[in-house]
């Protein structure tokens, strides 16, 4: 017996399209949902330490991304997917349930990030300096 609206059981992909012009990734899952998530969505909200820190407000503002595209993607077991972007960040592992929350959730997750950048003097489309984001003059 099956119960996918348990969050024990998130619902499984159905289909995985790569939208390279749209730079879009068009999920589906098993439970009828589809999401069109922006590259740039899944870039600036990786699950990767890189991107998250090891803990809550460790997170590292993430700029310049408006136009990554997703060069390759490798599906992880059967519970995720792990992409790797154009400007060379490849250790974000995306679970299915990750995917399907930012489907859901995609216009407050953007909300955050634009509230983030305007908070941080910030924008779409320059990376942050060293000096202004607080990062190592090595990135």
């Amino acid at each position: 017996m099956s119960n996918r609206s348990t969050q024990e059981t998130p619902p499984n992909p159905a289909s995985i399209t790569l939208h390279q012009a749209s730079r879009v990734l068009e999920i589906g899952f098993d439970d009828g949902a589809v999401f069109k998530l922006p590259f740039e969505l899944l870039r600036v909200y990786s699950p990767s330490a890189e991107v998250q820190g090891h803990g809550p407000g460790q997170e590292v503002l993430q700029t310049g991304k408006r136009d990554v595209q997703i060069v390759d993607v490798a599906t992880v077991g059967h519970y995720a997917l792990q992409p790797r972007f154009s400007d060379g960040h490849e250790s974000g592992i995306f679970s299915w349930s990750y995917l399907y929350d930012l489907g859901t959730k995609q216009a407050d997750y953007w909300a955050r990030y634009e509230a983030r950048l305007q908070q941080a003097g910030a924008d779409r489309d320059r990376p942050m300096t060293p000096q202004a984001s607080g990062g190592c003059a090595h990135h």
